[in-house]
């Protein structure tokens, strides 16, 4: 494990001023996108997406880092000369990254929960991503709010998972972005959030000390505190921020570098809107950088823009949404 290179890295991911862009969607994923415009999904199609997005001028202003799929990382440039990915952005000065979980399956014996799998064979895959360029990984744990969920067991069995992830991951001198996800879906209120997530939060923080995690080689990327898409009432965007940084406060090492949420299905501008209100509000009393790693909330108007065949208005759009969320981690919107 190389200290130095993990925190310096993790810091680098976080710095005022940039976020990360969430670009690991799943094959089938990214084919559902690529559908959603009219586009065949083929190893071509999705190459040239991704192209699109990478080679945006003037990305590196707003972009810290770029998570990967597996696909993704191996891939190069549409251009003649075919430069890797990794290559690219990393002379741009932007830091590769790569998911390695294999999704979220159901937890046995605990109907409507999830326990992500991929711990078999990670350090050897992690230590080929390393080699390949990758300096940081995701591994997002999926939690649910529903009648009688989600479990004290799902909770620490995703916790415990994320846990051995982050250790292997800093072994292999990988920063982990730990990404303990409390889903938007359901029609729970923002004290009903609040609650799971303090508790997740709590138990998560718990298990990475079991497992004697370097807090400052690693990278949180947790939901918001917000009302669930079916609430009858939804908390306005002050309240959202009240409640996500008073969560954030009571359970946050201050050791770690940066905060980096995830979008979690909030349009595109109230994601934006609630990052910039946190920052506008408390950036002078936290001890850690908010930042973003969305992924649809930065794709969605790219993707549109593109359509196939428009890059120069896939990455106008992809700048335009980039820079607006630059501006929110210091409350300039």
């Amino acid at each position: 494990m190389n200290e130095q290179l993990l925190t310096t890295t993790a810091s680098d991911m976080v710095k005022k001023g940039k976020g990360i862009l969430a670009a690991d969607e799943s094959t089938p994923t990214a084919g559902s996108r690529l559908k959603s415009i009219g586009v065949e999904s083929t190893f071509e199609t999705r190459n040239e997406y991704r192209d699109m997005l990478f080679t945006a001028k003037r990305i590196e202003d707003f972009i810290s880092g770029v998570i990967m799929f597996d696909e993704t990382l191996r891939q190069s440039t549409t251009c003649s000369n075919k430069i890797p990915f990794v290559k690219l952005l990393n002379d741009k000065g932007i830091i590769p990254g790569i998911k390695v979980d294999t999704g979220a399956k159901n937890l046995s014996a605990f109907e409507g929960e999830k326990i992500t799998e991929g711990l078999d064979g990670l350090r050897d895959r992690l230590k080929e991503y390393f080699n390949i360029g990758a300096r940081f990984a995701k591994w997002r744990a999926v939690i649910t709010i529903g009648q009688g969920i989600p479990s004290d067991l799902c909770i620490s069995a995703n916790a415990h998972a994320l846990a051995r992830y982050a250790s292997l991951c800093q072994e292999a001198s990988i920063v982990p972005i730990v990404e303990p996800e409390v889903l938007m879906n359901g029609s729970h209120t923002i004290e009903e959030c609040y609650e799971v997530t303090d508790k997740t939060l709590k138990i998560v923080f718990e298990q990475l000390k079991h497992f004697n995690v370097l807090l400052e080689g690693i990278v949180l990327k947790p939901n918001m505190v917000i009302s669930g898409l079916d609430c009858n009432e939804q908390a306005d965007v002050e309240t959202v921020s009240e409640m996500t940084v008073k969560c954030l406060k009571s359970n946050v090492p201050e050791a770690v570098p940066g905060i980096a949420f995830l979008s979690g299905g909030q349009t595109s501008d109230l994601a934006t809107e609630h990052l910039n209100c946190m920052n506008k509000n408390h950036m002078e009393s936290m001890p850690w950088n908010l930042t973003f790693s969305y992924g649809r909330a930065l794709q969605a108007d790219a993707l549109k823009g593109w359509g196939g065949n428009n890059r120069e208005l896939g990455q106008e759009n992809l700048i335009k949404r980039a820079k607006e969320n630059s501006l929110a981690t210091e409350g300039n919107i």
